[in-house]
C-alpha cells in the first residue's frame, strides 16, 4: 500500500513519513516487542497521505493565504484562521485510492484480533512532534473506541483537521515551526481495554526535579485521557530504578488520588465514542494499580529508557503513556516519547544550583490553598478568572491565570502568566507539561480554587517548597539563589544535610552533600500518619478509639492501619534513601514527647499530661515500655522494609534519648528480633548522643552502638539546665560555652578510640561558624546542617581544611 505503514514496518528513523508519535510506536513494535513490553498493533497513514489530500483538494494554498501576516499572539484573530483552515480540511474529500487503502488496513488489523470491526484509537503524529526538545503534548488530537469504516474516516479528518487549532499553532509558532512543513500522520491503533481497567503516564525521571533515578507514574481508573488532559486527579506512584534493577520492590512513594471519574466506552450511536461517569466510593479510595503493576511499569520504563537512550547515543529519559487491560489484565505501552524539560538541561545549567526563595522566610504568610506543584519557582500577581476559552483575549501580561482545567488550548494564554492554578489535574497532564517546557510555576488539582479566588485579588504561588504547592494571601517578593557547583571543593569532613521532609529529598539531594545525617522520623509520622500510632495499633485490633472516622479516611487505599503505618513510613525514609543512594542516610526513630504526640488524631487518649515533657516519655524509654511497645515495633518493620524489600541499605538507623545502657540493650534487642542487626547487611546503628550520660559513659554506649551523632540543641540544654523553649532564659543557651565545646570534645576523642562515626545533626553548626570550626579541628567525622546553610559551610570548611593543611606542611 502506497499511503499505509504498519507499526511492524516503522522504526524511529520514519519521523518525516509518519511523524514521532508513530516512529516510536514502530521503534517499540521492532525492538521492545520481542522483549516482553506489549504494545497494541495499527498502522499508520503517512505524511504524503496528508499532502496527497491538500494537493488534490487544492487545499495548501488556501492554507498559506490563511495564514499569512497572522499574530500567534494575536488571539481572537488565531481563532477565525484556525477555525476557517480545520473547516476546510474536513470539508475536503478523500480521493478513493487513499480511502480503499484505509478500509483495507482497518480490514487486516480487525482479522488480526479475531474480530470483524476492530475497536480503535485514532492518534495524531505529527512531523515534528515527539522530539527531544519539543513534546507538542496534546497540541493535536486523539479519539478513542472508534469502530466501523464510517466512523473512521471520520475521526481520520477530524485528526487531519486538528494540526490547525488555535493551540497548535501558536505552540509551533513559539517555537519557530513552519506551519507547511509541519506534516500529520494518523495512527490507528488497536484499543486496550483500560475502560475496565486502568491507565496512566509515566516518566522515566521525576519530572519537577529531573532526578535520574526514579519512574514516575500517574494512574487512574478508565481511558487514560482523564489523566493525560488534567480532568481528574490521579494516584501517583515513585519506584527507585537501581534497587528495582536489583530484583527489589523499591515503591518508595504512593499517594492516593480522588480520580472522581473514569472514561468508558459509550454506547454505539452515541454523540461521542467515549462517556465520562462518575467511580464509585470504593474506587475513589482504592489505588488504580497493584503493586505488582506499578513494578512492571517500572521495568518497563526503564527498559524503554535505555532502548532511546542507546539509540539516540545520550541519555534520554521518556514520557510514556501505557493501559491496563480490565479483561486479560494484561499492560501495554501505548506512547513513548522523549522528555523535554529535564532532559534538555545544558550541562553548565545542571551545574548550578537554583533555587528561589523568599526574601523574609520567617513572613508570616496565609495559606490560602494548596495542590500540586508544577516546576519550582514562585509567581505573583493579580487573579485572572478564566471559564472558557472564549474568555481568553480578556488575560493581561502577568497576571495569574485561574481556571478549572488548562489543558493545551490554553497555551497561547500561559505563555503571558506569572503563575498558573487549576481546580484539577495531575502533574503529567498536558497542561503540567507545557507549564514546565514554557517555565511557569503552576498549582494544579487545586480544589475550588475558582471559587475561592476572584478577578483582581493579589497572590503568591510558590513552587519551590517541594511537591506541594501553596497559594497565600498577598504578594511577596522573593529572589533566586544561583551557586556555581563546579566551584565547589571535596572536604575530608563529611558535609551532609538533615531532612524532615520527604518531598524535598530529590531537590536536596542536588546540592553539594556526602548524604544525610539526620532524617527525623516523627516528622514522617507527623505528615505522612497524622494519627497517634497507638489509635493505629488499637483500630488494627478492633478497639474504639477516638476521632476512627476521620483516621480511616486517611488509610484508604491501604489494607489495614499496620499495612498503612508500616508502608507509609516505609515510603517516607525509602523517598530519602533513594533521593541520597547510595551514600548514607541516618535515620533516626521517633521522638515525639508526650505534649507533641497528644495533638495528633486520637492522641489524647494516649498520652500522660507531663510537667516537662522534655525530661519525660520520650524517645528510647518508650520504645520497650509495654504501652508503646506494639508501635515502636512496627517503625522497626517499615525500617526493615526499606533495607530488605526496597534494598536500600544505605540507611542506618539512630536512637534518640538513650538514658542508660540498659535501656541501650533492650532497644537493639527490639531491633534485633524485627530484622534489625548491627552488621547484619551493612546496617550500623548510632545513638544521639544529647545527654551528659552519653558522653561520661562514651566507651560503655560505644561498645554497644556503632558510633555517636551529636545532638546539640539537647545537650545544651541538659548541660547548661536551661529550657531551650524558655524565652526567659534563653540568654544562657549558647552552644558555643565552654562546657559544651569540652563536650563535644569528649564525645569526639572516644570515638576516635574506638575507631567509630562521630557526627552532629543539632543546631549549632548551621548558626555558629567557629563552633564548625571547632568541631573541624577536633577531627569530627561528619557535619549534618540544615539544607539553607549546607553550601556557605561547605565552603567555609574546605577553606578551613587548606589552612590547617598548609599550616601543617609549613610546620614542618
Amino acid at each position: 500500500m502506497r499511503y499505509i505503514k504498519f507499526f511492524k514496518e516503522l522504526n524511529n528513523k520514519n519521523v518525516n513519513l509518519v511523524g514521532g508519535k508513530n516512529a516510536s510506536i514502530g521503534e517499540m513494535f521492532q525492538e521492545l516487542v520481542p522483549i516482553g513490553i506489549k504494545v497494541p498493533d495499527g498502522f499508520a497513514i503517512t505524511s504524503e497521505a496528508y499532502w496527497y489530500l491538500l494537493e488534490q483538494g487544492g487545499a495548501k494554498q488556501k492554507i498559506i493565504e490563511l495564514l499569512e501576516n497572522v499574530d500567534a499572539t494575536e488571539i481572537d484573530v488565531l481563532k477565525i484562521r484556525s477555525k476557517q483552515i480545520r473547516e476546510l480540511i474536513f470539508g475536503t474529500p478523500f480521493p478513493s485510492d487513499l480511502r480503499d487503502e484505509i478500509f483495507q488496513a482497518y480490514e487486516i488489523l480487525s482479522q488480526q484480533y479475531n474480530m470483524k470491526e476492530a475497536d480503535v484509537a485514532v492518534r495524531s503524529s505529527a512531523t515534528a512532534e515527539d522530539l527531544p526538545d519539543a513534546s507538542f503534548a496534546g497540541q493535536q488530537d486523539t479519539y478513542l473506541n472508534i469502530k466501523g469504516k464510517t466512523e473512521l474516516i471520520h475521526y481520520i479528518k477530524s485528526c487531519l483537521a486538528s494540526l490547525f487549532t488555535d493551540r497548535a499553532i501558536s505552540y509551533r509558532a513559539s517555537r519557530g515551526f513552519d506551519h507547511l512543513k509541519v506534516a500529520l500522520s494518523v495512527g490507528v491503533q488497536k484499543m486496550v481495554r483500560a475502560d475496565k481497567g486502568s491507565a496512566g503516564v509515566m516518566f522515566s525521571i521525576d519530572t519537577e526535579t529531573g532526578f535520574k533515578d526514579a519512574v514516575f507514574i500517574t494512574s487512574a481508573w478508565g481511558l487514560g485521557e482523564n489523566v493525560v488532559g488534567g480532568t481528574i486527579n490521579p494516584d501517583e506512584f515513585y519506584v527507585f530504578k537501581p534497587t528495582l534493577e536489583q530484583n527489589k520492590r523499591p515503591i518508595i512513594k504512593r499517594q492516593l488520588g480522588n480520580k472522581t471519574q473514569k472514561m468508558v466506552y459509550a454506547p454505539r450511536g452515541s454523540e461521542h465514542p467515549t462517556r465520562n461517569i462518575k467511580t464509585t466510593k470504593k474506587e475513589c479510595q482504592s489505588f488504580s494499580l497493584s503493586d505488582e503493576d506499578v513494578l512492571i511499569l517500572a521495568k518497563y520504563a526503564i527498559e524503554i529508557e535505555k532502548h532511546y537512550s542507546k539509540e539516540a547515543k545520550q541519555y534520554r529519559p521518556m514520557d510514556i503513556e501505557w493501559a491496563k487491560d480490565g479483561d486479560s489484565g494484561e499492560i501495554f505501552i501505548v506512547q513513548a516519547r522523549p522528555e523535554t524539560v529535564q532532559s534538555q538541561k545544558t550541562k553548565e545549567e545542571s551545574q548550578v544550583f537554583e533555587k528561589f526563595k523568599f526574601k523574609n522566610p520567617n513572613e508570616k504568610k496565609e495559606i490560602i490553598l494548596q495542590g500540586r506543584a508544577i516546576g519550582s519557582k514562585i509567581g505573583s500577581g493579580k487573579v485572572r478568572i478564566i471559564n472558557d476559552l472564549e474568555h481568553m483575549n480578556s488575560f493581561k501580561e502577568g497576571e495569574i491565570l485561574v481556571t478549572d482545567n488548562t489543558d493545551p488550548d490554553w497555551e497561547p494564554c500561559m505563555k503571558k502568566a506569572s503563575a498558573v492554578i487549576t481546580n484539577r489535574g495531575g502533574r503529567t497532564c498536558h497542561a503540567a507539561i507545557v507549564a514546565r517546557e514554557i517555565g511557569v510555576p503552576a498549582i494544579v488539582g487545586v480544589s475550588g480554587a475558582t471559587d475561592s479566588l476572584y478577578t483582581g485579588m493579589e497572590i503568591t504561588v510558590s513552587c519551590a517548597e517541594g511537591e506541594e504547592g501553596y497559594v497565600y494571601a498577598g504578594i511577596y517578593e522573593h529572589e533566586i539563589e544561583r551557586v556555581e557547583l563546579s566551584n565547589m571543593q571535596e572536604t575530608q569532613t563529611k558535609i551532609y544535610i538533615n531532612i524532615g521532609n520527604p518531598e524535598k529529598a530529590f531537590g536536596f539531594s542536588q546540592l553539594p552533600n556526602h548524604g544525610v545525617g539526620l532524617a527525623r522520623m516523627e516528622m514522617i509520622i507527623l505528615n505522612q500518619i497524622k494519627a497517634h500510632p497507638l489509635a493505629l495499633v488499637d483500630l488494627h485490633h478492633k478497639k474504639s478509639v477516638k476521632e476512627k472516622n476521620e483516621i480511616e479516611n486517611l488509610m484508604a487505599g491501604y489494607a489495614n492501619p499496620k499495612d498503612f503505618f508500616v508502608k507509609k513510613i516505609a515510603e517516607g525514609i525509602g523517598m530519602i534513601s533513594a533521593a541520597f543512594y547510595p551514600k548514607p542516610v541516618i535515620v533516626r526513630t521517633s521522638d515525639f514527647k508526650s505534649n507533641e504526640y497528644m495533638r495528633m488524631l486520637g492522641g489524647s487518649s494516649y498520652e500522660p499530661n507531663e510537667e516537662n515533657p522534655m525530661l519525660g516519655y520520650r524517645g528510647a524509654s518508650r520504645y520497650y515500655s509495654e504501652s508503646y511497645n506494639e508501635a515502636f515495633s512496627w517503625e522497626c518493620e517499615a525500617l526493615a522494609l526499606v533495607r530488605e524489600e526496597m534494598g536500600l541499605t544505605n540507611m542506618k538507623v539512630m536512637i534518640p534519648f538513650l538514658r542508660t545502657i540498659e535501656e541501650g540493650k533492650k532497644v537493639l534487642e527490639i531491633l534485633r528480633k524485627n530484622n534489625l542487626e548491627s552488621g547484619k547487611n551493612g546496617l550500623e546503628i548510632y545513638i544521639m548522643c544529647e545527654l551528659p550520660v552519653n558522653v561520661i559513659l562514651a566507651d560503655d554506649f560505644l561498645s554497644l552502638f556503632d558510633g555517636f551523632s551529636i545532638g546539640s540543641n539537647d545537650l545544651t540544654q541538659l548541660t547548661l539546665g536551661v529550657d531551650r523553649d524558655s524565652e526567659l532564659v534563653s540568654h544562657v543557651f549558647d552552644e558555643r560555652n565552654e562546657a559544651m565545646l569540652k563536650m563535644f570534645k569528649k564525645a569526639i576523642e572516644a570515638c576516635k578510640r574506638h575507631n567509630k562515626y562521630c557526627g552532629i545533626c543539632g543546631q549549632a553548626p548551621s548558626d555558629y561558624p567557629e563552633v564548625t570550626e571547632f568541631l573541624v579541628k577536633e577531627g569530627i567525622t561528619s557535619i549534618s546542617l540544615n539544607p539553607d546553610s549546607v553550601i556557605p559551610t561547605w565552603n567555609a570548611v574546605a577553606k578551613l581544611e587548606k589552612e590547617l593543611k598548609d599550616h601543617s606542611l609549613t610546620a614542618r
